[in-house]
């Protein structure tokens, strides 16, 4: 952890007011899974991406009970801000546990979603994501292996959820009816 430390320290040693505006904005862009639900809603009315939006709220949704049921309860991790209390923070101080990282897990899976759909919009998400999670250590609420951790999360999960959508399409329905 005296590495983690360093490491957010050396953070906070970076601050100014423009990237503090920029670190805010994208971690309040995060909240909740905002821009991956809308997105995923958005590409639900179309049929040329429906699967996107199916894998992107079956990712969220999977992400949920995963990472904010199942590990952060079980983990119980302190944030470093609660940890070392006199770094001023530019947020609330947030309630739940630091592992793993709700938006960094839930911007990594959505992004993922979309990359394996479309290589293009897939980059464009993840780097968003990449800040998300870059905001997060940034503002001093997560540590970078919560970080870290959150990202292989959000790949797996994402992976996951793909395979299942795809096994589920209309073609292998249509193939299974078939062969029946």
């Amino acid at each position: 952890m005296k590495w983690e430390f360093a490491f957010l320290y050396l953070l906070q040693d970076m601050h100014s007011p423009v990237l503090d505006s920029i670190m805010l904005f994208f971690t309040k862009m995060g909240n909740i899974g905002m821009p991956w639900l809308g997105l995923a809603v958005v590409f639900l009315c179309f049929k040329k991406t429906r699967k996107w939006g199916i894998a992107i709220l079956g990712s969220l949704l999977l992400k949920e009970i995963v990472g904010n049921l199942v590990l952060k309860n079980l983990i119980a991790r302190s944030r470093p801000c609660w940890i070392d209390t006199t770094v001023p923070l530019l947020v609330s101080s947030p309630s739940s546990y630091s592992f793993p990282s709700g938006h960094t897990f839930d911007a990594i899976a959505a992004s993922v979603s979309i990359f394996l759909y479309n290589k293009k919009a897939g980059i464009a998400a993840i780097i968003v994501g990449a800040i998300i999670a870059f905001s997060r250590m940034y503002l001093f609420v997560h540590f970078p292996t919560d970080v870290l951790a959150s990202v292989v999360l959000g790949i797996v999960v994402a992976v996951f959820v793909h395979k299942i959508v795809e096994s589920c399409s209309t073609d292998n329905i249509y193939k299974i009816k078939r062969t029946i």
